[in-house]
């Protein structure tokens, strides 16, 4: 049950992000409703990590805000064409901003679920920091391929760069669950000794 709890929390971290790689952005419209749909998602689903000031929340909410008023009120045209690089460079570089200011993203996280008296030792940190770095480094991939994409945009196909970031995506949570089972197992078998 922990294992699916601790899932559905990335998840939901992410769900705008996720969110946006299904829906329908092919053309100005459809992505001006994407957006408005992640903006939605970003309040709606995050209210909780909103009020606890998460980075990752509150910098996703405003990315898809400033993109809301972007499409609507100015109709820019170039923030849509090049949106697939845009998103991936924004959501990379939340992740490696947090690492860099040191306060990464996942330790919110973490806090949220370990006692209090783990928060300064070395390897909570020393943990936190090591997810965020894998997290900052497996997202690159995608970014770099979008990237890759607009000097060449038709040498691999549409479904390529969405299976790839779907592929990161769900690697990236499984190795956080796993490596936060055994963060959970080895603090469980040092309280019983």
């Amino acid at each position: 049950m922990d294992t699916l709890l601790d899932i559905a929390g990335l998840l939901l971290g992410f769900l705008p992000w996720i969110l946006f790689l299904f829906l329908p952005t092919g053309g100005f419209e459809p992505l001006r409703r994407a957006v408005l749909i992640c903006l939605a998602a970003s309040i709606v689903f995050s209210l909780k990590a909103l009020r606890q000031r998460f980075i990752l929340q509150w910098t996703t909410a405003g990315f898809f805000l400033f993109c809301a008023i972007a499409f609507y009120g100015f109709r820019w045209i170039w923030l849509a064409t090049h949106m697939s690089v845009i998103a991936n460079l924004v959501l990379d570089g939340i992740i490696w901003l947090t690492i860099l200011a040191g306060k990464p993203f996942t330790m919110q996280y973490a806090q949220a679920e370990a006692p209090p008296e783990v928060w300064n030792t070395d390897a909570f940190i020393r943990g936190c920091r090591s997810i965020a770095i894998f997290w900052g480094a497996l997202l690159l991939v995608p970014t770099a391929f979008s990237i890759f994409r607009i000097f060449r945009p038709t040498a691999l196909s549409d479904a390529f760069y969405f299976f790839l970031t779907i592929f990161c995506m769900v690697f990236g949570v499984a190795a956080t669950t796993l490596f936060k089972r055994m963060k959970r197992g080895r603090r469980l078998a040092m309280n019983r000794q």
